[in-house]
């Protein structure tokens, strides 16, 4: 059974979503593009906006992973410029959006006014709480590597809709296999029942 990986960054793995780096070829399998908040440089914001755009062709699924991060060097306001343009790039192009977020959730939310496609937290391993809140604000969560040994995770996954999650490897060294097992244990399913409602979520979020 191939099961879908979200978010990856493993360029031999056809079955997901491969995260594209700025120094990358645009791949033969579905991938999303977008500026980390890490990799913005000052002095080319503007040719890497355009590189993002250059480089959107039909197998592109989603903008990102773009977002805001309260850890890296990079100031605030221009961290917000960055995200809201690319927001307007998914608006335009009519892609979802999948985010990378440290420590700024509510900032984030607050983007979500702006944003007229779906919006994916990647790697979420925060409270409860945080969860909740961004569920209130029509946001999916993907989950990652920290659902096999986090507890609180666990159970937050518990009470997160099945239609409003993914799953994903990140750049961890892991099976999908083994996280969709873990999910579908938690949620008392089976991991292929799991595995096709995440393949309804993609439908949704693709044409929703």
């Amino acid at each position: 059974m191939n099961y879908f990986d979200f978010h990856h960054h493993k360029k031999n793995l056809p079955y997901g979503i491969y995260n594209m780096e700025l120094t990358d070829k645009t791949p033969d399998s579905l991938y999303s593009i977008g500026i980390h908040p890490k990799d913005i440089l000052y002095d080319a914001i503007t040719d890497q906006l355009n590189w993002l755009i250059e480089n959107i062709t039909g197998n592109c699924f989603a903008i990102g992973e773009c977002g805001l991060d309260s850890f890296v060097p990079v100031d605030q306001k221009i961290q917000e410029d960055v995200f809201l343009k690319q927001i307007e790039i998914s608006n335009e192009i009519k892609k979802p959006i999948i985010i990378h977020c440290v420590r700024k959730f509510y900032e984030v939310i607050s983007f979500r006014k702006k944003a007229n496609q779906a919006m994916i937290i990647h790697g979420f391993n925060k409270k409860e709480n945080i969860a909740l809140d961004l569920l209130k604000n029509n946001f999916y969560l993907s989950f990652g590597k920290a659902v096999l040994y986090n507890l609180s995770l666990q159970n937050t996954l518990k009470s997160i809709p099945l239609n409003k999650i993914f799953l994903e490897t990140d750049n961890e060294d892991f099976e999908i296999a083994t996280l969709y097992q873990k999910v579908a244990d938690i949620r008392g399913i089976s991991p292929d029942t799991l595995n096709e409602q995440i393949l309804e979520n993609l439908e949704t979020i693709q044409h929703g």
